[in-house]
C-alpha cells in the first residue's frame, strides 16, 4: 500500500493480520490483547504512522474527548490565563481543547457557538462579557453541557464560577471613597449585566455607604482596549474627577498613560484601581493596584465542573464564588 494514503483502522488490521476490533482494543489500551499480538500491532500502527481518527471514534463512542472553549478576545490576557486554566485540567482529564474567539462580536458569538456544536465537542466554556439571549438560546436547544467562566448568569440556569463582581467594585470605590469624592466607574458597555447591573449597583451602594451622591456624569462606558482608555483620559478630568475604578486592564493601562500624556501624575493627582489583576498590572509604571481574583483557578474549576457533568456526576454546587481582594500597588497612596 501507499503509505503516503491516509491510513485506516482497517489498513493496520490488513497489516497485523488481526481483526479491527483487536486495533482498536490496542489503540484504546484494552489490556485484553495477547502481549505478542500487542506488539505487533503497535509495530504496524509505527510504520504505518496511523493516527486514530478522533470523529470517527466520537460517533463510535458518542464522545470524541473534545472541548470547545468560546473566549471573546484571544490577545486579552485575563481570558488566556483563564485558558491556561482551562487547558491544564482538560489535560488532566484527557480531553482535548478547541479554542474559538467571537472577537467579541455577537454575531460572530453564535456562529462560534455553532461550529463547535457541529464539531461534536463533548462540552463547552463559555467565557464572555455577557451572555446575549441568542447565545442562550443556542445553549437551551442543545444537550451539549455548558460551564460559565468569569461570565455572570443572572439567570441561574448554567453553572458558573466568578467572583462576586458587586462587592469587588464597592471594595474599591469604597477604598478610594476615603480620599476622593468625585470618584469615576470607568466600564465596558452598561448594556452587559456584568456592568449594568452588577458593578453599576456595586458602585452606586459603595458611594451611598460613603455619604457620596450618584452622578451618571462621572460613568464611562468603553471598549475593553488600551487605545480606548488612553484617549478617556481628558474626558474624565474634565468631569472633575480625581479617582477612578477601570474594569478592565488594558483599559486601565491606557487611561494610566492617558493621564500621564495630559500633565497628570499618577496617584498624586490621580488614582485609580483596576479589575482583573492579570500580568499587565506589572507592565505599567507605577503598577497597577488592582482587584486581584484567582485567574487561572477560575478556568480550571469550570473544566472541572465540565468533567463532572460531561461523566454524569452531580455537581456540588452550581455556582462558584471564588475569593478576591484588592491588591495596592503603586496607582493609589497607601
Amino acid at each position: 500500500m501507499n503509505i503516503d494514503d491516509t491510513v485506516t483502522i482497517y489498513d493496520v488490521a490488513r497489516e497485523a493480520g488481526v481483526s479491527m476490533a483487536t486495533v482498536s482494543r490496542v489503540v484504546n489500551g484494552n489490556k485484553n490483547v495477547k502481549e505478542n499480538t500487542r506488539q505487533k500491532v503497535l509495530e504496524v500502527i509505527e510504520r504505518l504512522d496511523y493516527r486514530p481518527n478522533a470523529v470517527a471514534r466520537g460517533l463510535a463512542s458518542k464522545r470524541t474527548t473534545t472541548v470547545g472553549v468560546v473566549i471573546p478576545d484571544i490577545a486579552n490576557s485575563y481570558f488566556s490565563i483563564l485558558a491556561k486554566g482551562i487547558d491544564d485540567i482538560a489535560s488532566m482529564y484527557k480531553y482535548d481543547i478547541i479554542i474559538a474567539s467571537s472577537d467579541e462580536d455577537a454575531e460572530k458569538e453564535v456562529n462560534v457557538v455553532n461550529m463547535l456544536f457541529s464539531k461534536q465537542v463533548d462540552g463547552i466554556i463559555y467565557m464572555s462579557h455577557h451572555l446575549t439571549d441568542e447565545v442562550r438560546s443556542e445553549f437551551r436547544r442543545s444537550r451539549t453541557p455548558v460551564v460559565l467562566a468569569g461570565t455572570v448568569d443572572l439567570e441561574d440556569q448554567l453553572p458558573s464560577v466568578n467572583i462576586d463582581y458587586k462587592q469587588a467594585t464597592k471594595d474599591a470605590i469604597e477604598l478610594l471613597a476615603e480620599r476622593h469624592d468625585k470618584i469615576a466607574l470607568v466600564s465596558g458597555s452598561l448594556m452587559e449585566d456584568i456592568n449594568g447591573k452588577i458593578r453599576l449597583q456595586g458602585y452606586k451602594e459603595a458611594l451611598k455607604a460613603k455619604g457620596l451622591d450618584f452622578t451618571e456624569a462621572l460613568v464611562f462606558e468603553a471598549n475593553y482596549r488600551y487605545q480606548d482608555g488612553f484617549d478617556l483620559a481628558k474626558r474624565l478630568l474634565v468631569s472633575g474627577a480625581t479617582a477612578a475604578y477601570v474594569v478592565e486592564d488594558d483599559l486601565a493601562a491606557g487611561l494610566l498613560n492617558g493621564l500621564f500624556a495630559a500633565g497628570k501624575t499618577v496617584p498624586e493627582d490621580f488614582e485609580m484601581i483596576t479589575s482583573n489583576d492579570s500580568e499587565v498590572v506589572n507592565f505599567t509604571r507605577p503598577n497597577l493596584t488592582s482587584i486581584s481574583q484567582p485567574i487561572y483557578d477560575v478556568g480550571a474549576i469550570a473544566m472541572r465542573m465540565l468533567t463532572k457533568i460531561m461523566n454524569k456526576e452531580e455537581l456540588e454546587q452550581k455556582e462558584i464564588i471564588l475569593n478576591h481582594q484588592v491588591k495596592k500597588r503603586g496607582t493609589t497612596k497607601e
